[in-house]
């Protein structure tokens, strides 16, 4: 029985959330492919990131929502379920990004040996249920630090506050992206990291993936990347590498051919951006808040290849290795077993399903 004849004789609630990251859930939003694959289906399908009620956006981090699916950086989801949330990650991607540490050009600070005895600034989100920023930088620089020779506690961290909530805040409607999250949101931020470098609060700051530009912007060095390919993959772990999938498990155990079909379209869309690179990079462009140039710069030239979701245990693994940085640094509540985690059902379901959906449209 399809998703379509079930489901209109059992309409469904589904919510969703995805992350301003690459990702091929957010193409399928922003291209209709999603709405329209669930059209007429007595599945109802809403964003919790534009929802009036405060609650229902912060699911986007909790994911406190019933029946909520989430794309995007792996430290909310292990959060939540280090905190008992009952949920599944059902696919994982890799997308090289890059993750650099940057100094002022006449700072004198030209490798990761330099950072000793500097001023490291850190983000710091107290407003928010999971400061998954400052983890994320918090990762890098110590990475950085390692490759450098240098002991942590010959480095200084500053942090760097931002006191206003970054899911909380209902959006103001002037978004394009599928997430919902706003440039002037998301990189609204920048000019804390700009203010405390060039008034010398800092030495060096932490640069991601979506704010490749900064370091035009500053002519800033590159003192590390932590992003950087040749690196260790466990060097490169960060809350989007790699980026989680997951599902609510309710939903996986009451509609699991809902599961199975929304994986299916997220396979479908992934395969589509490796076939059509150029526009998937404009689709990524607006879901990031940067160019369709810094695309490139900021990822990679292949990030519309690195979009399908799959199990692998290398993939599990490298969440394990996060999962175990995050309880270490205390960003986690309480440990857990990274197997009981992971569903593998689904993604095999959605590989058969789209399988079988090409066999036909090609005989």
């Amino acid at each position: 029985m399809s998703v379509s004849q079930f489901q209109k004789e059992k309409p469904v609630d589904v919510w969703y959330t995805v992350c301003p990251v690459p990702s091929a859930i957010s193409i399928a939003v922003g291209k209709g492919d999603l709405q329209q694959a669930f059209a007429d289906s007595g599945v109802n399908l809403q964003s919790v990131r534009t929802h009036a009620d405060r609650k229902i956006r912060e699911a986007h981090y909790d994911q406190s929502q019933s029946n909520l699916f989430r794309e995007g950086g792996n430290i909310p989801p292990l959060w939540s379920r280090s905190v008992g949330k009952d949920l599944k990650v059902i696919g994982l991607t890799w997308v090289d990004h890059y993750s650099a540490i940057v100094s002022l050009p006449d700072s004198g600070i030209r490798n990761a040996g330099d950072l000793k005895g500097k001023r490291l600034g850190i983000i710091k989100r107290p407003n928010d249920q999971i400061d998954h920023a400052r983890a994320t930088q918090l990762k890098a620089y110590l990475t950085a630090l390692k490759h450098g020779g240098v002991r942590r506690e010959d480095a200084r961290f500053v942090d760097i506050v931002i006191e206003q909530p970054q899911v909380a805040l209902q959006p103001d409607g002037s978004q394009l992206s599928s997430s919902a999250f706003s440039v002037s949101k998301l990189r609204g931020v920048d000019g804390f990291f700009l203010r405390a470098l060039l008034q010398g609060h800092v030495d060096a700051i932490h640069v991601g993936a979506s704010r490749v530009g900064l370091q035009a912007l500053l002519d800033g060095h590159v003192v590390f990347d932590a992003g950087n390919p040749a690196l260790d993959p466990l060097d490169r772990v960060s809350n989007s590498t790699p980026t989680a999938f997951t599902v609510k498990t309710e939903l996986l155990e009451s509609n699991p051919d809902v599961v199975a079909a929304y994986v299916a379209q997220n396979i479908r869309t992934a395969r589509w951006a490796k076939a059509n690179p150029a526009e998937a990079a404009r689709y990524i462009a607006r879901d990031t808040a940067t160019t369709e140039e810094e695309v490139l710069l900021g990822y990679s030239s292949h990030v519309a290849e690195q979009l399908e979701p799959s199990l692998d245990d290398r993939l599990v693994g490298y969440l394990e290795h996060q999962k175990n940085f995050l309880l270490a640094e205390g960003f986690l509540k309480q440990d857990f077993a990274i197997a009981d985690f992971i569903a593998r059902e689904p993604l095999i379901a959605a590989r058969k399903l789209v399988d079988a959906q090409t066999a036909e449209r090609a005989a």
